[in-house]
C-alpha cells in the first residue's frame, strides 16, 4: 500500500491524540502511588518504609506478569488497520486464560515474600508491614491481571479514554479507603501501612468492574468477544507468548534493576536513602510522557501495519523519536534549573538536599537516552519487535548497569575512592546509554525491512 505524504505536525498530532489519555492515565496511577507513601508516611514512619519495601516487590512482578497480555495491544491495533476487528475476540478470550495463570503466579509471589526480607537483611518491622501489605495486596491480584488485559485490548481499539476516566476515579476512592483503612476511620480497623494493601485490593476489583462495563460498548462487541465460549488454543495462546513474555521481561529487567539498586543503596545511609527516593519520584514524573507517547507509538505502529502500510508506521516511528529528543533537551534544562526546588517539595533536610540536587544531574544527562529508548521500545511493540528490546535490558542493566554500579560505589574500580550512591547511578546511566542505542538501532532497521514487518506482523486469514 501506497504511504500518504508525511508530514510531521499531523503525525505527531495523531499520536498525541492517542497518548494525552495515556500520560494522565499514567499520572493518575502515579498519584495514587503518592497518595499511599503520604498517608502512610503521615502515620509512622516504619509504615513508610513498609509500603515503600512492598512496593518495591511489588511492581517488578507484576509488570512481569501483567507486561505479558500487554501484546494485546499491538495484535489488536494491528487486526484493527487490517479491518479484521471481529478477530479480536478470539486473541482476547485467549489472554483470559493466560490471565488465569499469570494472576495465580502473583498471588504465590505476594503470599510469599517474607524470606526475600530476610534475606536481603531488612529491618525486621518494616518487613513485617511490606509482607502484610502484600498479603493485602494478593486479595485484588485476580482483578488487576484481568483488568490490564482488557485495557491493554481497548487501548489497541485506539479507545484510550476509558482507561483515562477509570484511573481518575479511583483517585480519591484510594484516598478516602487509604484514611479509613490506615487511621481506623468510619468505624474501619485501625491498619496502618496494611491497611493500603487493603485500599489498593479494592481499587483493582473497583477497576475491573467498571471495565467490565467498557467491554459493553459498542466498539468492544465488534470484537465479537461474546460470540463463543472456548478454551485454550495453543497455537494464539503462543502468539500472545511471543510477543508477550519479551515485554514483560523487558518492564521487569528496567523495574527491578532501580529496586536492586535501592536496596543496594538502603546499605550505605538513611540520607542516601532518602534522596535517591526523591530523585526517583521526579525520575518518574519526567519519564510519563515519552513512556505514555511509546504506548501510543505501539498503536499507531501497529495499525499502519495491519493495513499494510509501512512506509507510514516508520514516519510514525521517526516522529516519536523526534519528538522525545526535543522533549529531553527541555526536561533536562528544566531538570537542572529547578531542582533545588523540585527537591524541598520533599524535604528540608540539608544533606538530603545536597544528595538529591547532585542525583537529578545524573538524571538530566540521561534525559536523551531514557526518553528516546522509551517511545522506541514503544514503537518496536507496534511491530511486534519485542525480543530484541529484552536482551537489551538484560545486558545493559544487569550485567553492566549493576556490576559498574556496585564497583564504583565499593571503591572496586579506585581502590581509596568510593562514590556511594553516585557510583550506583554511573552504573544506571552507562546501561541505560547502551540499550537506547542497542534498541535506536534496532527500530531503524526493522522499521526498513518490509519482509520482517510481514514475517513478525504474522495476521492470520
Amino acid at each position: 500500500m501506497k504511504s500518504k505524504p508525511f508530514n510531521f505536525k499531523d503525525e505527531l498530532w495523531a499520536v498525541l491524540r492517542l497518548g494525552g489519555p495515556m500520560i494522565l492515565t499514567q499520572l493518575f496511577i502515579m498519584l495514587n502511588g503518592l497518595i499511599d507513601s503520604a498517608m502512610a508516611g503521615r502515620y509512622q514512619s516504619v509504615d513508610l518504609a513498609g509500603v515503600s519495601l512492598g512496593g518495591m516487590m511489588l511492581w517488578p512482578f507484576f509488570m512481569l506478569l501483567t507486561g505479558t497480555t500487554m501484546a494485546m495491544t499491538p495484535i489488536a491495533s494491528q487486526l484493527r488497520g487490517a479491518n479484521r476487528t471481529t478477530q479480536i475476540g478470539h486473541q482476547i478470550r485467549q489472554a483470559l486464560w493466560i490471565c488465569l495463570f499469570t494472576s495465580t503466579i502473583l498471588l504465590i509471589i505476594l503470599l510469599n515474600v517474607s524470606p526475600i526480607y530476610k534475606a536481603a537483611g531488612v529491618d525486621p518491622a518494616a518487613a513485617d508491614i511490606a509482607a502484610g501489605y502484600l498479603s493485602a495486596v494478593a486479595w485484588g491480584a485476580p482483578a488487576i491481571v484481568f483488568y490490564v488485559a482488557l485495557r491493554n485490548v481497548s487501548e489497541g481499539l485506539g479507545r484510550t479514554v476509558p482507561p483515562m476516566i477509570i484511573s481518575g476515579v479511583v483517585l480519591p476512592l484510594n484516598a478516602f479507603l487509604n484514611y479509613a483503612l490506615i487511621y481506623g476511620k468510619f468505624g474501619f480497623p485501625e491498619l496502618g501501612g496494611v491497611g493500603c494493601g487493603y485500599a489498593t485490593a479494592i481499587i483493582f476489583w473497583v477497576q475491573l468492574a467498571m471495565m467490565l462495563f467498557v467491554i459493553r460498548q459498542p466498539y468492544f462487541k465488534q470484537t465479537q468477544l461474546f460470540a463463543r465460549v472456548e478454551g485454550p488454543h495453543p497455537p494464539t495462546l503462543f502468539e500472545i507468548l511471543r510477543v508477550g513474555l519479551p515485554i514483560g521481561f523487558t518492564v521487569f529487567l528496567e523495574m527491578a534493576v532501580f529496586s536492586v539498586v535501592g536496596m543496594l543503596i538502603a546499605r550505605i545511609g538513611v540520607a542516601e536513602v532518602a534522596a535517591n527516593s526523591i530523585a526517583g519520584n521526579i525520575n518518574w514524573a519526567t519519564y510519563v510522557i515519552p513512556m505514555s507517547l511509546g504506548a501510543a507509538a505501539s498503536i499507531r505502529v501497529g495499525f499502519h501495519v495491519g493495513a499494510g502500510d509501512y512506509g507510514a508506521a516508520r514516519a510514525t516511528a521517526a516522529t516519536v523519536y523526534k519528538f522525545s529528543i526535543g522533549y529531553a533537551l527541555v526536561v533536562s534544562c528544566l531538570v537542572i534549573g529547578l531542582r533545588y526546588p523540585l527537591i524541598g517539595i520533599f524535604t528540608t533536610d540539608p544533606v538530603v538536599i545536597e544528595i538529591a540536587a547532585n542525583l537529578l544531574i545524573f538524571i538530566a544527562i540521561y534525559q536523551l537516552v531514557d526518553d528516546s529508548q522509551a517511545v522506541t521500545i514503544g514503537a518496536l511493540r507496534g511491530y511486534k519487535d519485542t525480543r530484541m528490546p529484552m536482551y537489551a535490558g538484560l545486558i545493559g542493566y544487569w550485567f553492566i548497569a549493576v556490576p559498574i554500579g556496585y564497583s564504583l560505589a565499593e571503591g572496586l574500580i579506585a581502590p581509596g575512592v568510593a562514590p556511594g550512591v553516585y557510583g550506583y547511578w554511573t552504573g544506571l546511566t552507562v546501561g541505560l546509554t547502551l540499550v537506547a542505542v542497542a534498541v535506536g538501532v534496532r527500530l531503524w532497521k526493522t522499521s526498513a525491512d518490509h519482509d520482517k514487518i510481514s514475517t513478525l506482523a504474522h495476521l492470520e486469514s
